[in-house]
Formats: C-alpha cells, structure tokens, sequence
C-alpha cells in the first residue's frame, strides 16, 4: 500500500471517529445510509445478470487453413501425485501438434514434483523447465519464466488439477482470429466437480458460488464491456499483449484478478468462452479456508494497487473492481457478523417472546439480497449442471459467513505476510469401480470429456512462421530458461 493511500485511509478514519463523537445519530444514518446504496447496486447487477442470456456453445470451423503458435503453462509447486493426472489430460488436447508447446514450470527445489515429470510419457510438445531460484516463490513468477519462453502467438495457463475441454484451444483460436486487436484475453468457465464419490456439502457450495461467478457474473460484465477479474487458470492471452503490459505481478497473490484490471488500464477488452474446464473443489475446511484468505488478501492488494490512480479505469473499470473484488471483501467482512447478529437476536426475542427491534427495510434489504444470491447460484448451477439443492440453498448464509474467518486472517496476513502464497494442496481424482472389489482407478485416464468430431491431427498441414525463435521449444530435460523476468518488489 503506497503513503498516499495510507494517509488517506488516516485522515478519513479520523474523521470518521470525529464525526461519531460530534453527532453518533447523524453519522450512523448516513454509514447505513450508504451500505443500503452499495448493496442495492452489488444485489441489482446479480438480478440483471441472471436474467441475461447464457453464453452459447460457439461452434468450431471445419477446417481452418492455419492456426496460430499456442504455449501451454502450468505452474506446478509439490504437485507430484497429480502430475500423471495432469499430462493425460494436456495430451487430449485438440490441436496441432506442430503448433503446441507446452511448459511444465517447477520450483528447484520440487525435486519430487521434477522426478514425478521425468518418469512419465509426455507428448512432443509438453516440456518440462526449472525456475531460476529467486523471489519470491509464488504461481506468478513460475508464469513470467515461461512467458519470457513463450512462441509468438497464443498463451494458455492452467491449474495442475484442472481437466480442460479437449476443444478449447480451437475456439480461442477462432474467437480471437474473428475479433480485432483490442481482444486481448479469453476467460474460460471453470467448474467444479468431484468424481467416483458423493460431494460434501462444503464441496456442494463451493460449486455453486463457482457457477454463480463463471457462468452468470463474469459472462454479464463481459456482455456490458467491463473489465473481468480473471480466475486463476483457463486464461487464453495474445502473447504479444501479455508482453506489453509486463506480464503477471509476482507479488501478488491474485495475480489473476489484477491482470485483467491492467489489461482494461492499456485499453484492452476481455471476453468469455463457451466451452469449460473442470477442477476438483478444497476437500475439507482446513484447505478451503487458507485458498480464501489468499484470495482476500489478495483482492485487497489489487484494489489497493488500482486505486492509486483510479481515473485510469474509467467508470466501467470502476464499476467492476467495486461490483467484484470490493464487493467479495465487503461481504466477507460482513456476512458472518450479520448472520450471529441475526441469529442471537433472534434467540433473545424467542426466549422473552417478544419481536426483535429490526427495522423493516434493513429486514427487506437481507433477505432480498440472500435471495438474489440463491438465484444466481441456482442460475449458475442450472447452467453448469452442478446440483442444486434446497438445503444447499437454506444453509448457504453459514457458507457465506464462512468467508469472514478467512476475512481476518487476510487482514492479518495483509500486514505481517502480504506475499506468502497459501498453497492448496491437490490429490490426483479417484473413481469407485462397479466391482466387488471396489478397484480404485485414475479417473484421469477416462475421457470425462467429449470429443471433437474434427481431427486436428490428420490431413492439416500447417507451417511454423520463421519467425518463431527456436529457444521457445526447450529440450525435454529439465532446464532453467536463460532469462526471467526481473522480479521487483512493489513498494511499500
């Protein structure tokens, strides 16, 4: 957080404090005042974002006569039992080999994770290569090292859990050769699931503020031109853009989210694909709560870095980073505190059986607002097939005020550890064999998802452009790129 920032929040806090004291009446009716404004324009935009349209399957050409150089990154920290995973799962990808290069960017001292990628069979075009050592050691940085490796063209990253639809490459492809320039990144839907056993609860919920967020916010903001805090993978970037605008702040730790408002700041649009990756949610509280006090502390960072100079944004980029990242942090600061307020008042009223003193409109206004967050949720869910179910919709409002935990934790980590990266640790999907037996197989090497009735394979012909410098494909060994991007502490 730059001193400006910091002397600002200072005096207004001040000033608040004075203000109290001077006239508490006055001043607790303009702060409920304006929280009523900010949440009815946050609960607005989800009601007219549910009732946009879905976004279409986009149809694919038949056979277009070329296509551009594609890299394909992964950032992989301990992630060894999901590696045989997650090099199935790339190798289905459909597109021309020829025109493929793909970085598997580990940490040197991951010597598990590096021994896991030398022993497995890989295609042609996937390699593996070693980060420099430096810092700090976060996803970001691992990215920029293979950016600086990257083939002019096309840029994807994924997560080592993730399972992409075979076809995504080729509409990306096709959606960025039928859009102009300003087009600089796609963001595909991310949707989770568990395999080969029943989802829990806690699971049941994350999918759903999933479907919510992928399939009904992001695609309404991109339908209204705005800026997209994009998620941590399925990202599809214009190389050369990406370049321009310095790649991923390795100091983040929702490097994501912040480079989708850097990219709205240089002038370019984002948009969204039809076709989804598939992810595996945290399993249990004690996985889920340190990935969200990342995210938090990371949204925290990014607004404080793009309310430096918010006239930069323009009123769609405002908008956004307030409809977004503010409302995610504010509803996290928030959610848990009215629930206990709610519940506690409504105890004390029931055991003297008299009516709590709640004004009607502060009443109207929460349940408004937990009912158009049950709707995106069940429009998201309806859109991603994800279950949807009553109880799920009932107890949402204990998920919700869950996210105030990881809220406080994120302040506190804001200020003693503001770029310690939270790892979420990943274990490879299992799936229960219909035997006696109960044989437990790697669902990985099942193709969960369809095929493309188009073969990128067989009668194409493509030809590399000259101009594709030949250190972008690195050997198959392990190998530490020459260069890395210098990585800057931001200041403090």
């Amino acid at each position: 957080m730059a001193l400006r920032q910091r002397v600002s929040i200072t005096v207004l806090a001040l000033l608040a404090v004075a203000a109290a004291a001077a006239a508490p009446g006055l001043t607790w009716r303009w702060l409920t005042g304006s929280l009523w404004l900010c949440f009815l324009l946050v609960v607005g935009f989800k009601a007219m974002a549910c009732l946009a349209p879905a976004t279409a399957i986009a149809p694919l050409p038949n056979r277009p006569r070329r296509l551009p150089g594609y890299t394909v990154v992964v950032a992989l920290k301990d992630e060894a039992p999901v590696v045989a995973q997650l090099i199935r799962r790339l190798a289905r990808l459909q597109y021309p080999s020829s025109r493929l290069t793909g970085f598997l960017v580990v940490e040197p001292d991951d010597k598990a994770t590096v021994n896991e990628i030398l022993k497995q069979k890989r295609p042609a075009w996937l390699h593996m290569v070693v980060a420099p050592p430096g810092e700090p050691t976060t996803k970001p940085r691992a990215l920029n090292v293979a950016l600086n490796l990257a083939q002019p063209g096309l840029l994807t990253v994924y997560d080592a859990e993730d399972e992409p639809h075979p076809e995504q490459l080729l509409e990306a492809a096709a959606r960025f050769a039928a859009a102009g320039p300003e087009l600089a990144c796609l963001q595909a839907p991310l949707r989770i699931r568990t395999l080969g056993r029943r989802p829990t609860w806690l699971e049941r919920q994350f999918a759903l503020e999933y479907a919510a967020l992928f399939d009904v916010v992001l695609p309404a903001l991109a339908r209204l031109g705005f800026p997209l805090p994009l998620g941590g993978t399925s990202n599809h970037f214009r190389v050369d853009v990406l370049k321009a605008v310095g790649g991923w702040d390795p100091w983040n730790v929702t490097e994501d989210a912040d480079l989708g408002f850097r990219l709205a700041r240089n002038g370019y649009r984002i948009g969204v694909l039809s076709r989804a990756t598939r992810e595996s949610p945290p399993p249990n509280i004690r996985s889920w709560i340190p990935q969200r006090t990342r995210w938090l502390k990371g949204f925290m960072q990014t607004l404080s870095v793009h309310l430096r100079r918010p006239q930069d944004l323009n009123w769609r980029g405002l908008a956004s980073l307030f409809l977004t990242l503010g409302a995610a942090v504010a509803s996290a600061c928030l959610q848990g505190w009215v629930l206990a307020w709610l519940t506690a008042s409504a105890l004390v009223h029931a055991f003297n059986q008299t009516l709590p003193p709640i004004a009607w409109q502060d009443s109207a206004l929460v349940m408004i607002g937990w009912s158009v967050a049950a709707w995106t949720c069940a429009v998201g869910a309806r859109r991603a097939e994800a279950p949807f179910r009553l109880g799920d919709v009932l107890s949402a409002p204990i998920y919700w005020s869950l996210t105030t935990l990881a809220q406080g934790q994120a302040v506190w980590r804001l200020i003693r550890q503001p770029y310690y990266w939270d790892k979420t640790p990943h274990l490879p999907d299992i799936v229960v064999g219909r035997t006696a037996r109960r044989v437990l197989r790697n669902h990985a090497s099942l193709p969960t998802l369809p095929s493309s009735p188009i073969r990128t394979l067989g009668p194409w012909k493509f030809s590399i452009s000259k101009t594709t410098p030949t250190s972008a494909r690195a050997p198959s060994s392990a190998t530490a790129p020459k260069t890395s991007r210098a990585c800057e502490r931001p200041d403090a």
